[in-house]
Order: structure tokens, then C-alpha cells, then sequence
């Protein structure tokens, strides 16, 4: 069997990358272990949201005499929220596979293992020679050192989304992305929830203020923050009792959400393929120290997104077809986080910009401010927008609130095309809309505000 192109890994990066591969005249194939879509739609990015729809819907009904709407003997029923979201992923999945069709995209379930530059083996029986390998394996969740994952009471985010019953009581380790989706997703159907995180705050990777408010909004939730708190010991019996260096837990079950390792075996077999830190190796245009052989995706290291994997697929594709593309600017890349507030991201934040040198200007403008946030009760939040003083060049854009992880989009192109904060001021948004957060708090950091 004789391909262009081979991908092995149906992600978000891998089954991208095989139709851009396809649409540029080679002839390509997708080998999958498990399912087309990958990690991210089969078990993260979409069921994931399908989970949280669940719980904001739920809460919205619990307060929702607020609006004037009275409504008696609310509850839920578990196993459909999580058969709602199982069902979701397969939707999507079977798209995928329409898609593959639709481009004739030859696909292969099995298990991959590189050979040589130009040769791969499937299930160790299946030879497959090529001109270009993509290999876009992913990543699996950590473990807690000497804790292995049970599926019942030492969870990964897998295990999390298909519990048979919610626990009364859940730790999550780790206060990322993941661990703060998943604490508010549970919490908002009763659970009891403590976070535990060796850093000082939510969302470290966030700015500051972000964190603050975020935590602040989670203890009005009444969800439970040791921060600053490092694990001394897990031990399972009919509960999971966690030692902190502090502080003893008692829990029902616990959430491992502390990173991610790169799914090098079996793939790389016996190859040299360069690799740092469990991730491979890659320059600006995903190769590796092969030339004929890329690698996309959470595979190659951070950040470990779904659309930078997608476009990294792009770029792979275009590159072995010597279409000379430009790199991925990965100093413009948005990030979301999908609890409630909703949180959104792009660029430095405050301290990053300050460490790097820049004397900036900083606006703050407050969803309490905003009339559209007003009238559908979702004043909690701020977004915060950051310049270069010297020349007005947009530096980076940090929201929690409402909307957030939509309106991330329009910072995403305004900072590609080198908006400047003059510019920013003048484009007219329209009335009322969260998005009137964008130009007041650019006036907030002209020291020009409106509505505040």
C-alpha cells in the first residue's frame, strides 16, 4: 500500500491535516486506534461543553425567579446529561468520518508504529510505505506519582465524564483549564468540591486579576480552594483520603487534572526522532529531524490546543507540498476556559508585559458597567486590555465574564493585523452587546472613559 501522505493520529491536528493534504492532490490516508476526532471531540473540547450546557441550564432554572419565571420541583437526571454529551461526541465523530469520504481519504483503525522514514507498520502486520508521515498521536492525561487511574475512585477527565452517579464529595488536583471546568460542572449539581493546586492561584497561567476573580466567584459558589497546597499522600480504600501538608481530605473520589504526557509508544518504534521532555521535536514548519516526517498537535509539545493543533495541520500540509507557508505566531493565540464566568485570553498579561520591558497602558472595564450585561443578570467580570504605551500597540486582552470565549475572536484579529489602540477606540460596536466591553475599556486605558 502506497501513499503521498500518511496520519497517523485523527484529531483535530491529523484528520485537518489529511484534508488539506487531500485538497492539495495527494493521495492520503488516517490511521486511528480508537476513533476519528480524537481526544478533543470524542472526550474533551465538545462533550466536554455539552456537560457544562447541562449545568448552566440547570442553575439557570434554579434562579430563575430572578427573571420572573417560577418553576417548582426542579431536578435532573444524571444519566442523561451524560448520554446527552456521549451522544454529542458520536454525532460529531460520524462527521469526520463523512468528511474523510467526502475528500476519499483512505482511513485504517489500528495502531502505528514508524519503520523507517518512509514506512510504517499497522498492528504489526500491515506495511504501509509513503512519501510524508504526519504524526499527530496526541497526549494522555498524568498520573499522581505511584496513584494509578482506576476509573472509580482516581479519575482522569475520561473517567470524570462517564460516572455512573455524581460523587457527594470530589477533589480535583490541579486548578488548570480542565480541573476549573470540571469543579464548576459539578459543583452546580450539588457535589462538594475542594480544588487543590501547588501554585498560588486558579488558572496560573492567567492574568493575576483573572485568577482573583475567579476565585472569588468560586467561593460565592461555595467551592472549596486549597491553594498553595502540595499532596503528601493519596490512599483509596472505601473513601480516598488525601494528606496535605496542612490538612487532612476525606472524599468520595478524586480528579487527577495535573498535565499531560505525549503519546510517543509505539509510534516512534525504533526511530531517532528527536524528542524534549516527552514531546517531539519540531521546527517552525513541524518537521522533525526527518524531513519527510512532521509532527502537529499536543504531540509536539504546548500549548496543547485544539486549534493550534488545527492549524499546525494546515501548515504541515502546505509545507511538504512546497507551498512555502509562513509559521503559526504563537504569541496570538487565544485561549478559553469554559466554567462559569467564562474566561478568555490572548496575548501578555500585565506582569509578562512589564517583565519584557514594555511601559503600558492598562484598562479595566467592569460587566457591571455594561447595560447588555445588566439585562441578562451577568454582571460578574471585567475584561482588561493591555497596550505599549510607545505605540499603541495591542499587547494582550484578558476577559472573564459572559461571552468571553466568543468575543476573544475579535481581540485574535485585531492584535494579527497590529491594531493600535486608536484604532481599537474608533471601531463602532453595536448597541447593547457585551462586546461594547472592547472599546470601553481601550478608553479606560487612554484614560478616556465613557461609561465609567
Amino acid at each position: 500500500m502506497k501513499y503521498d501522505v500518511v496520519v497517523i493520529g485523527g484529531g483535530p491536528g491529523g484528520y485537518v491535516a489529511a484534508i488539506r493534504s487531500a485538497q492539495l492532490g495527494h493521495k492520503t490516508l488516517v490511521i486511528e486506534k480508537e476513533k476519528l476526532g480524537g481526544v478533543c471531540l470524542n472526550w474533551g473540547c465538545i462533550p466536554t461543553k455539552a456537560l457544562l450546557k447541562s449545568a448552566t441550564l440547570y442553575e439557570s432554572v434554579l434562579n430563575s425567579s430572578k427573571y420572573g419565571i417560577e418553576a417548582e420541583r426542579v431536578s435532573f437526571d444524571w444519566s442523561k446529561i451524560i448520554l446527552r454529551s456521549r451522544n454529542t461526541a458520536k454525532r460529531l465523530s460520524k462527521g469526520i468520518e463523512y468528511l474523510m469520504k467526502k475528500n476519499k481519504i483512505d482511513t485504517i483503525s489500528g495502531s502505528a508504529v514508524i519503520e523507517g522514514a518512509n514506512t510504517i507498520l499497522i498492528d504489526s502486520e500491515k506495511k504501509i510505505d509513503t512519501k510524508y508521515i504526519i504524526i499527530a498521536t496526541g497526549c494522555a492525561p498524568k498520573e499522581f506519582p505511584g496513584i494509578e487511574f482506576d476509573s472509580k475512585k482516581i479519575l482522569n477527565y475520561k473517567d470524570a465524564m462517564t460516572l455512573e452517579s455524581a460523587p457527594k464529595k470530589l477533589a480535583i488536583v490541579g486548578a488548570g483549564a480542565i480541573g476549573v471546568e470540571f469543579a464548576y460542572f459539578f459543583n452546580s449539581f450539588g457535589v462538594d468540591v475542594t480544588i487543590i493546586e501547588a501554585l498560588d492561584r486558579l488558572l496560573p497561567n492567567e492574568d493575576a486579576d483573572i485568577s482573583k476573580e475567579l476565585e472569588k466567584s468560586f467561593k460565592s459558589s461555595k467551592i472549596k480552594m486549597k491553594l498553595s497546597s502540595r499532596i503528601e499522600s493519596i490512599k483509596t480504600g472505601k473513601t480516598v483520603d488525601i494528606n496535605l501538608s496542612d490538612e487532612k481530605l476525606r472524599v468520595d473520589a478524586v480528579l487527577i487534572a495535573i498535565g499531560v504526557k505525549g503519546n510517543l509508544s509505539p509510534v516512534l518504534g525504533a526511530m531517532d526522532i528527536e524528542s524534549k521532555d516527552g514531546f517531539i521535536s519540531t521546527n517552525e514548519f513541524m518537521q522533525t529531524n526527518y524531513d519527510n516526517i512532521y509532527a502537529i498537535g499536543d504531540i509536539s509539545g504546548p500549548p496543547w490546543l485544539a486549534h493550534v493543533a488545527s492549524s499546525e495541520g494546515i501548515l504541515a500540509a502546505e509545507h511538504l507540498s512546497s507551498l512555502n507557508p509562513s509559521g503559526i505566531d504563537y504569541d496570538n493565540i487565544p485561549g478559553c476556559t469554559y466554567c462559569k464566568p467564562e474566561v478568555a485570553s490572548i496575548g501578555m498579561t500585565e506582569q509578562e508585559a512589564i517583565d519584557r520591558g514594555f511601559k503600558i497602558k492598562v484598562g479595566k472595564f467592569p460587566l457591571s458597567a455594561s447595560g447588555k450585561a445588566m439585562a441578562v443578570s451577568a454582571t460578574e467580570g471585567f475584561a482588561k486590555i493591555i497596550f505599549d504605551e510607545k505605540y499603541g500597540e495591542l499587547l494582550g486582552f484578558h476577559m472573564i465574564g459572559e461571552n468571553a470565549t466568543e468575543l476573544i475572536s475579535e481581540i485574535a484579529v485585531a492584535k494579527s493585523l497590529e491594531a493600535t489602540y486608536d484604532e481599537m477606540l474608533k471601531i463602532i460596536h453595536p448597541h447593547p452587546t457585551i462586546s461594547e466591553v472592547i472599546p470601553e475599556s481601550t478608553g479606560v486605558a487612554l484614560e478616556e472613559p465613557i461609561h465609567i
